[in-house]
């Protein structure tokens, strides 16, 4: 075998491979947890005024599915309260021997969460005279005035801007070097946590795929020197719109402003990762549209009785599965229905790239469905393609019980063992009704989009991935994202050459029934608050 080459890496592609695990290598990381050095989940602009939100968890939302027809509420302080805690804020806070944590509506690698939010809005009572943007801070559902701006920035009637950034340092401080990929999943994650947060309110979501990310910057205030330590600097990710009907996906014109507040430091220590910087440079994004996105229409999204706002709350990542446990048949197409780029359904509605990644699944307990290997394409140009690159011995034989679902019957056989391997030896993927690897159209993706698109290939990931969480809770059982899997292993299995680099695993997930840890209470999100 050759030995691995630990030079720094040249390009994105030379990142990735650097950062895969194997069984016998794991990609470079802290060899211990430095706790003195964690950093602060909570980003705060100490000097910036601070505007109280209203908590409107008692306020109703539509049955989880049924987004047709919704009315759009009114854009006031009360609408947008109850929009950023369902995307961004906190579900619960969690406690077990003198330990107390924080859980969040939006999931994160290890919960560390080094996603943060802003908000670009016109004047509004009962949050600012005039247009401004304000940071989401989220333990206090409160908005930070950043930049009160000079004048009103060209929004749609009744919208307003959201961004997004991450902060590396946060996941570098536990994953090392593959914290870049983790933070391009939260984003993903984000994403589809705003589109579903938005939805409740009969709003839409849509990212803006022109800003590069000089411009992100600049509206967000991120190459500012009060915008954060030096080793926490925050990466700028996207802008999107956030708007009750069709508009126009148009960034307006940053107007300039007057600037606020000093960000806080988040460890008083920090470790290089030059990796992760490199990474962060490599993948800089320039201003630019998006390809069509060709969306596929596909079967109906599944609908629960059950509240959207209770859903998105009741989402939790899970440590254990319950192996006696099956998942329905109907359960399981309602959930990969809903992963499909359909352009009709959230959060699908406001993603302008194309679909560029399939889902490999490995079945172990859903009633009526052998066990074994199956594949869903989720981009119907890719199949030829995938096909060829993959094991020349499997079936491919139609097995969706519904004509559109486009899933595929690849091989029979008890995987549960083989599954639990390829994610890091975590017996969580082997234990549920399925779990899954999220392979992508690598090697195209990046020829034709440039570097920068190995982020949004990850963001894409996420979002599927943030699909699955809600579509689990939604039919009464729990899925778990997995980011430490075995890359080449994971290729080997389907036959694929993953030095070739021309489709790669990017994600891993599971979906089954949690085993509760009683230990471990859970106290209301915002009973610390006196409102």
């Amino acid at each position: 075998m050759d030995a691995p080459d630990d030079s720094l890496p040249r390009d994105i592609r030379g990142y990735h491979r650097r950062t895969k695990h194997a069984p016998h290598r794991y990609a470079l990381g802290p060899a211990f947890l430095d706790w003195e050095s964690q950093p602060d989940p909570f980003r705060r602009f100490h000097g910036a005024r601070m505007v109280d939100l209203p908590l409107e968890s008692d306020r109703p939302t539509p049955p989880f599915g049924r987004w047709e027809d919704i009315p759009p509420h009114r854009l006031d302080a009360c609408s947008l309260g109850l929009f950023l805690e369902l995307a961004l804020g906190l579900s619960a806070w969690k406690a077990v021997d003198g330990a107390r944590w924080a859980v969040r509506n939006n999931p994160s690698s290890g919960n560390l969460h080094p996603t943060e939010g802003y908000v670009v809005l016109p004047s509004l009572p009962g949050i600012g005279e005039a247009p401004a943007l304000y940071h989401y801070a989220v333990a206090a559902h409160a908005l930070e005035e950043r930049c009160v701006l000079g004048t009103v920035p060209e929004l749609p009637p009744g919208g307003f801007m959201v961004g997004l950034s991450s902060i590396a340092w946060r996941e570098a401080w536990k994953y090392g070097e593959r914290a870049f990929r983790y933070c391009q999943h939260d984003v993903g994650h984000a994403i589809g946590s705003l589109a579903y947060a938005a939805a409740c309110l009969g709003w839409r979501l849509t990212v803006l795929a022109r800003p590069g990310d000089a411009e992100v910057a600049e509206w967000l205030g991120l190459h500012r020197e009060d915008a954060g330590h030096r080793f926490e600097r925050e990466h700028p990710d996207l802008l999107a719109l956030v708007h009750p009907g069709p508009c126009a996906a148009i960034l307006p014109q940053h107007p300039g402003g007057t600037w606020y507040g000093q960000a806080n430091r988040l460890s008083d220590d920090h470790d290089p990762w030059p990796a992760v910087d490199l990474a962060l440079r490599f993948t800089a994004k320039p201003a630019g549209d998006a390809r069509d996105p060709r969306p596929h229409p596909g079967p109906p999204a599944s609908v629960s009785e059950e509240a959207a706002g209770a859903v998105i709350r009741r989402r939790r990542s899970v440590m254990r599965m319950d192996a006696s446990k099956c998942l329905p048949r109907e359960a399981l197409d309602g959930m990969l229905a809903a992963t499909l780029p359909d352009a009709r359904h959230v959060p699908w509605t406001g993603f302008p790239w194309p679909a560029r990644i399939a889902l490999f699944l490995f079945v172990h307990r859903v009633e009526g469905m052998e066990r074994g290997l199956y594949a869903l394409i989720r981009d119907p140009g890719s199949f030829s393609d995938l096909k060829a690159a993959c094991d020349s011995s499997f079936l491919w034989q139609p097995a969706g019980e519904r004509s559109d679902l486009p899933l595929f019957l690849l091989a029979r056989g008890d995987l549960e063992k083989r599954a639990s391997q390829l994610s890091c030896l975590q017996a969580i993927a082997g234990k549920g009704a399925f779990s899954l690897g999220m392979v992508a159209e690598f090697g195209r993706t990046l020829d034709e989009e440039g570097p920068w698109a190995y982020r949004r290939l990850f963001w894409e990931a996420g979002l599927i991935g943030q699909v699955l969480y809600l579509e689990a809770t939604a039919a009464g059982v729990s899925g778990t994202g997995i980011g430490c899997y075995f890359d080449d292993a994971v290729h080997e299995t389907l036959g694929i050459n993953g030095q070739a680099m021309a489709w790669q695993s990017l994600y891993h997930f599971t979906v089954g029934t949690a085993v509760e840890d009683s230990r471990i209470a859970t106290e209301p999100a915002y009973g610390h608050l006196d409102r």
